[in-house]
Formats: C-alpha cells, sequence, structure tokens
C-alpha cells in the first residue's frame, strides 16, 4: 500500500514588474522566513506566489502568461498550489477569478496578512524593515511611500495603490541600519512619487530630511534618488544633494512630454517654460549632476508638431539618461476617455527615433569620459568582465562599466577607482587605479568619503 510522503513545503516567489514589486517581494519574502518556512526567490517550489505588474499592456500580458505557464505546472503536478498577488491582481481580480479559475487565491497589494494566512503564517507587525532581499549583496531598494495623488491622465498606479502614504522617517532609519548591517552600501529610495514625501505625516514636502537622517547610517555609501515628480520638487533636496557625498548626484525624474497641449492633455501641472527652468535650476545647483528621464509617444491627439517638439527639446536638453516607452490606452484613466488614435506603428517608430537621438547623445558624453577616472561599485561578474557602476548610474536601466577580470581581479561589492579607457553607447571600459575598502557596517565613517565627487 502506498503512502504519501510528508513533502515540506517551499515557497517560490515570482516578481514581475518595478522595483516597488521587487521590495513587496522581499518584504513577503522576509514575513515567510520569520514563521521559519523555506522561501526562495525564482527557484524552485512546490508553491508558487506571483506577484504581479497591471501597469501597461506589455507588463499584464506578461503577467498573465506567467500566471498561465504556473496553473499549466499545477495541473500536470509539477507545483501544489498558486496564488497570485500584486497590481494585476489589484486592479482585475473578479476578471482573473472568472478566466483563470485554477489560481488557489487572489490578493490585491493590501492584503498581505491575508496572503501569509493562506500560505500557513502569521503577519508579524514587528518586522519594520526586515526582508529577504534579492538584488545585489551591495545595493537594496529602499521604498519611502506608497501609492500617488497626482492625477495624470494617462496613469493606472492609483488605481491599483491607492493614495500616497509617506513611511515615517524613523521607520526608514531602522530599516536602512538593518541593510547596512547586512552588508548593503547603497540605498535607492523609490516611491510611485519621492516629491510629495512627507506632505501626508508632517505637513510639508520632507524628502530633504529623510536623506539628512539617512546619510547618517554608517556603512551606507551611496544613496540614489528615483521616480520624483516635477511639479512641486522640494529644491532643498537639491542642497542636501550638492553638501552630502553620500546623496548621488543623480536623480530620476520622469518628464513624460514637452509640448504644452500634450502636457496639459496629461494632466501633468506643468509647461515646457517650467520643465526648462527647473532643470535649469538642477543644473545649476549641483554641477555634473546626472538626470535620467522617461518619456511617453503616441499620448492621445499627439501629432506630428507636438512629437518633433518632443524631438528637439530631446536634442537641446542632452539629458545623461532617458527611456521612450509608447502610449498605453488604460481603462479607467482618465485619457481612455480620449480616443486612441496614434497608430501602433507610428508610436514605435517616434520612440524609436527617440531612442536612436538618445544613443547618440549617450554616446557623445560617454566619449568625453575616457582618460577620466572614476569610482565604482562592482556589482556582479560575467564572463570575462567585473561589471560595476558610477555614482551616476543606477543599477539594470543605466551605463555599465567593463572591467577585463583576465587581467584584474575586484570582489563583488567593493568599491574602486578606475580610469575609463574606451566608451560605447551604454557600456564603459575600465581598469582600475586601486581598490577601496568597502565601508564596514556600524564602524566609524571612512574618512576619505569626501573622494567619492
Amino acid at each position: 500500500m502506498r503512502t504519501k510522503s510528508l513533502k515540506k513545503n517551499k515557497i517560490n516567489v515570482v516578481t514581475l514588474g518595478c522595483s516597488k514589486n521587487v521590495y513587496d517581494s522581499e518584504v513577503l519574502m522576509g514575513q515567510l522566513k520569520a514563521n521559519e518556512m523555506d522561501v526562495a526567490h525564482e527557484e524552485e517550489g512546490n508553491i508558487v506566489v506571483i506577484n504581479t505588474c497591471g501597469f501597461i499592456d506589455n507588463a499584464k500580458e506578461e503577467s498573465v502568461n506567467t500566471i498561465l505557464e504556473y496553473v499549466k505546472q499545477k495541473e500536470e503536478g509539477e507545483v501544489d498550489k498558486v496564488f497570485v498577488t500584486g497590481c494585476l491582481s489589484e486592479r482585475y481580480k473578479p476578471d482573473l477569478q472568472k478566466e483563470i479559475p485554477d489560481v488557489d487565491q487572489y490578493f490585491g497589494t493590501t492584503e498581505l496578512p491575508g496572503l501569509l494566512k493562506a500560505l500557513g503564517a502569521d503577519y508579524k507587525h514587528e518586522l519594520i524593515g526586515e526582508r529577504l532581499t534579492t538584488t545585489p549583496k551591495n545595493y537594496a531598494y529602499l521604498k519611502i511611500a506608497e501609492g500617488c495623488d497626482r492625477p495624470c491622465s494617462f496613469c493606472a498606479i492609483p488605481l491599483m495603490r491607492g493614495k500616497h502614504k509617506s513611511k515615517p522617517i524613523e521607520h526608514l532609519v531602522t530599516e536602512a541600519q538593518k541593510l547596512a548591517a547586512n552588508g548593503v552600501s547603497e540605498l535607492i529610495l523609490i516611491a510611485q512619487d519621492l516629491t510629495y514625501y512627507g506632505l501626508d505625516l508632517y505637513k510639508k514636502r520632507n524628502l530633504a530630511e529623510l536623506l539628512e537622517n539617512l546619510v547618517k547610517v554608517e556603512g551606507i555609501e551611496w544613496i540614489r534618488l528615483h521616480y520624483a515628480f516635477p511639479t512641486g520638487f522640494p529644491i532643498d533636496v537639491l542642497d542636501v544633494m550638492r553638501r552630502e557625498p553620500k546623496v548621488c548626484n543623480y536623480i530620476d525624474i520622469p518628464l513624460q512630454h514637452i509640448s504644452d497641449s500634450i502636457l496639459k492633455s496629461m494632466r501633468r501641472g506643468t509647461t515646457m517654460a517650467k520643465t526648462n527652468a527647473l532643470l535649469e535650476r538642477f543644473r545649476e545647483s549641483v554641477p555634473g549632476m546626472t538626470i535620467r528621464t522617461t518619456l511617453i509617444v503616441g499620448y492621445p491627439g499627439e501629432t506630428e508638431e507636438d512629437f518633433q517638439i518632443l524631438k528637439q527639446w530631446v536634442k537641446d536638453q542632452r539629458f545623461e539618461r532617458l527611456g521612450c516607452f509608447t502610449y498605453s490606452h488604460e481603462e479607467n484613466t482618465h485619457a481612455y476617455n480620449l480616443e486612441d488614435d496614434v497608430p501602433d506603428e507610428v508610436k514605435m517608430d517616434r520612440a524609436n527615433q527617440i531612442m536612436e537621438i538618445q544613443s547618440q547623445i549617450s554616446w557623445e558624453l560617454n566619449q568625453q569620459k575616457i582618460g577620466q577616472e572614476f569610482k565604482i561599485v562592482v556589482d556582479r561578474k560575467e564572463g570575462n568582465f567585473f561589471i560595476g557602476r558610477t555614482e551616476f548610474d543606477s543599477p539594470d536601466v543605466d551605463n555599465e562599466v567593463l572591467v577585463d577580470a583576465t587581467t584584474h581581479y575586484l570582489k563583488i561589492g567593493d568599491y574602486t577607482k578606475v580610469i575609463i579607457t574606451e566608451a560605447e553607447d551604454f557600456d564603459l571600459y575600465a581598469t582600475p587605479v586601486t581598490t577601496l575598502e568597502k565601508p564596514q557596517p556600524l564602524h566609524a565613517k571612512r574618512a576619505a568619503h569626501s573622494q567619492s565627487k
């Protein structure tokens, strides 16, 4: 007679979408580990939790395909249970339950306690900042707020993430200290909108004060700002960036478009003149600052004239970093009431034109770096190269610095000075000058830190 073996459950967390989802998966995994459960990120496991993205069409398609893939594995007996959480589930739960009923349970973005209960775990309130990081050991995302109060016409994030809710400074400092104690030396601050940070808790935009507190965390070498909204940007942040060596001279500020008629329809609360003035203020306040932005082409009503204005502006501004996306017509957004009148092939052509311009700009800016010395952090080794980044580059989206591993030895997570020897559109090749000691958590601040700028 066959007896059923008592197999120990292993939970496989699969993350789709943006860095906010990465953070949420890490929090989930931290809770599961605290419950003494076996948990892994995107490995084998008989129980699968899919953290989905529902932002634009491509992301939704990827999420649905991933769900279907694991449901098929469940039908074939390769996994026992499939749970779905995240933005797609928050936005389309009734439709998903109807169309893909073989998923064991669906959870929204705010239902972590319910998801944990379904997995046989208890939600532990005391675990502020406790999470299992899935990024390379030297950097981690620090989510400083949830949700968004902005009225942008094209964006479905408020539908999935709710209203803006800042985390208290003391909680974020605690989280940063725990990350530093585990060897993290770079914090990447993320939110739907960094600019709005603190308005709900402190009745003022308080990003500068948060930075002033985070730079005091020992073991942290770099602090990087992602996703700052241009309207109402707190200028005192630039003062902190200029004054504090730990705050990278880098900002990710999605501008989306520059034609006044499109900005108005997008409900961005700004104009071309105001945007240009803000960018000028950035560059005056922090010389040598790297600005990353993202743009949307093919928005409803975008004329050839609007696009030519955008193209010329990209040429004039010469952004250090830029990404371009085609407009996605999202139901229940304000722009959904408009006619999606730019053909897909025109959208794609416009995006390609913008990226061709940016590729040339990036190549020209990179050529200027040949012969210059930079401090880099070593993220990983790939083939015959150590892959690093400067303070002007964020992981996965920006330039990378490649050092020949056949002739030089570097340690992952270390900071080292290099001289750039060759440059392409988005890759830099370098030779080490010297290896700097990695900052040790909870020890005295390196006196030589000022050399980082």
